[in-house]
């Protein structure tokens, strides 16, 4: 989606709503780019409107800020603007930017003519290349129509290009400056970005001048947090930014205190906010620095965000790749893996959309090494917890009980850190779960009619209400299995997969058969559902599953290691379907209905199944009730699904 309509629709809808967006740029180093995304991931949870990233210097960084902005765009699932810049790019390589971008579902673009390169004073149009941004922004419309939205940069000072010795542009100069913006927005461009400001006098008197000469789109102040003293010098002069009398004199006395400046930062890009919002602008662009804690530190002080709440429009994150945007239903097996769902789904021609819809779709990707790769912090933490001596079938068990508990943070079945909040309400529950042999990788609490805003299960926004069916997926041996099978057999209301690595299956439903599992009810809504049991995509998940057992969790341990044998040992019993040890894991998918029961009461029935049958017949039997939907609307639940896939 373009950054512009989603300006628009804001204001459109007279909303007090404040959108905000952050800008990065890319690290030197490999460690750099993993921690970025690591902190990226963490920062747009908070639902920024747009990130952008940054084009290197002399286009230094090209080939990387494509890759950034791709992962940016599908994988962080952030609205992304990337910059483009005419230095050093003769129209193909602008042309190559242009449509890689354009290939991964990127809309937003900001034209820039770009710094000089490393060693040079000024830009040098090159042979075949653009001599500004307003060229830039008349190849975009005239070669891509309007496919992208293009931001351009705004100047409140003037370009630095433009502004003498003395630290000021002529009148004339500045004049000149705002006639060529005008000139860049007529040629197509749709909204503009502000260079970074200290004195938000100049800013609102530069809004104004743009408006006085019938500069009418959006223009969003751009907000750079003082993260410390040395920096904020090195940055305002490049950009030759006039600092205030009393930024100055507050800093020179705590220039050498680095968590005071910082401090002050904070406090000054809050009361500059506070002053821009006052005036009726309802945007706000922080530059980062790729550094987090100043600018959620502001837009808290402001009250846009909270650090406890996070909001979600569904259950996972939703995706801003112009070609998957109408994706709402996805299976549940991926919920702690969703890069490498996108990953393996991102060649769909369609996604699954719709109250209806499910995830069937004949054309997962392969798995690739790009499914098991992980950043070198998360892989570090791995090493750390998951890489310690096996020396039984008890340690192991030990170790899935102790990630359930909260005392370990990765997972190799996981791409998140740590547990999700609703996990926690269960988590007692699963460590116990995990003792009796059921190792489990993915779970669900039954959620009956919780109010959307909720902290640990809400989704979609206030004012609706939202449900889930318990759903535990695990290992477990096959005398296990076997049980669990045999007293299906007198539950007509019990429906289960069993499958095998090699695609053997025993079931009581068919491949075709789809169960939602999460849902909401929000006024003026279908009912919404978007996250399903799907079984032709469980035959699918299997393999990776599978092969995080063998190929990652082994993995951590060298060739020849004791711990290795054993998880190999594990892996290659694994693919004899009919083969009965007592460390043969096998996955189990539960999918209970939801109902009057707490869902305590689902996971105590659960952990006690195999000692008393009994009890656990007798919880199903209590759950088969008619309950209140929304609007005296009634539901029969009749019915429990159990989903089994063994390994």
């Amino acid at each position: 989606m373009k950054v512009i309509d989603k300006i628009r629709e804001n204001t459109n809808s007279c909303s007090d709503r404040v959108v905000f967006s952050f800008e990065f740029f890319p690290p030197k180093t490999e460690d750099g780019v993993d921690n970025l995304f690591e902190r990226m991931d963490r920062m747009v949870s908070h639902s920024p409107s747009f990130c952008d990233i940054t084009w290197g210097a002399g286009g230094s960084t090209a080939e990387l800020t494509l890759e950034i902005a791709n992962k940016m765009q599908n994988m962080i699932c952030v609205e992304t603007m990337m910059h483009l810049t005419c230095t050093n790019m003769p129209v193909e390589k602008i042309d190559h930017a242009l449509q890689t971008i354009k290939s991964n579902g990127i809309q937003n673009v900001l034209a820039l003519r770009g710094d000089p390169p490393h060693g040079q004073d000024k830009f040098v149009q090159i042979q075949g290349g653009f001599a500004c941004a307003l060229d830039l922004v008349k190849h975009i419309r005239s070669a891509y129509g309007d496919y992208f939205g293009i931001t351009v940069a705004g100047y409140p000072e003037a370009h630095p290009d433009a502004i003498g010795p003395d630290g000021l542009a002529t009148l004339e100069s500045y004049q000149s400056d705002l006639l060529y913006l005008k000139k860049k927005v007529d040629a197509g461009a749709d909204l503009i970005v502000t260079q970074l400001f200290y004195d938000t006098d100049i800013f609102l008197k530069f809004v104004n001048d743009c408006r006085q000469i019938g500069i009418t789109c959006p223009i969003v102040p751009g907000i750079m947090p003082i993260n410390n003293y040395k920096g904020f010098l090195r940055m305002t002069g490049f950009c030759k930014t006039k600092i205030p009398a009393d930024v100055t004199a507050a800093l020179e006395t705590i220039k050498d205190n680095e968590e005071a400046v910082k401090a002050y930062g904070i406090h000054l890009g809050t009361e500059m906010c506070k002053k821009i919002l006052a005036h009726g602008i309802k945007t706000v662009h922080l530059y980062t620095l790729n550094m987090e804690k100043s600018a959620l530190a502001i837009l808290m002080n402001l009250g846009l965000i909270e650090e406890s709440k996070i909001s979600r429009s569904l259950p996972w994150r939703r995706p801003t790749n112009v070609f998957r945007v109408k994706e709402d239903v996805r299976p549940i097996f991926w919920a702690n893996r969703p890069k490498s769902y996108i990953s393996r789904t991102i060649g769909w021609d369609q996604y699954p959309h719709g109250r209806w819809g499910d995830s069937r779709n004949p054309s997962y990707g392969a798995l690739s090494d790009y499914q098991f790769m992980r950043p070198r912090a998360r892989d570090k933490k791995l090493h750390e917890e998951w890489g310690v001596p096996l020396k039984s079938i008890d340690d192991i068990c030990e170790k899935f009980k102790k990630y359930c508990l909260g005392k370990l943070r990765s997972s190799p079945w996981s791409e998140l850190d740590g547990l999700q909040p609703e996990t926690k309400i269960i988590n007692e529950h699963l460590g116990k779960i995990n003792l009796k042999g059921f190792l489990t990788i993915n779970s669900q609490p039954a959620v009956n009619a919780e109010r959307s805003d909720s902290l640990s299960v809400g989704w979609g926004g206030p004012g609706g209400y939202v449900y889930q069916k318990a759903y535990v997926e695990f290992f477990c041996s096959k005398e296990k299995l076997n049980l669990i099978v045999d007293k299906c057999k007198a539950l007509p209301f019990i429906t289960y997969i069993a499958t095998n690595i090699e695609g053997n299956w025993i079931s009581n439903v068919s491949q075709t058969d789809v169960n939602a599992v999460t849902w909401g009810v929000f006024p003026g809504k279908e009912v919404i559902q978007p996250t399903v049991v799907d079984p032709a995509s469980f035959m699918v998940w299997k393999d990776e599953a599978f092969e995080i057992w063998s190929r990652v969790w082994a993995g951590l341990f060298p060739e020849g290691d004791p711990s290795r044998n054993l998880l190999e040992q594990v892996s290659q019993i694994l693919s004899i379907y009919d083969y009965s040890l007592s460390c043969s894991p096998v996955t189990i998918i539960i999918l209970c209905c939801f109902c009057r029961c707490k869902a305590a009461t689902i996971w105590s029935a659960w952990s006690i199944m195999i000692t008393s049958t009994a009890t656990f017949l007798q919880f199903l039997r209590i759950s088969e009730t008619i309950v209140p939907l929304m609007l005296s609307s009634f539901v029969k639940l009749n019915c429990i699904s159990i989903y089994i896939g063994m390994y």
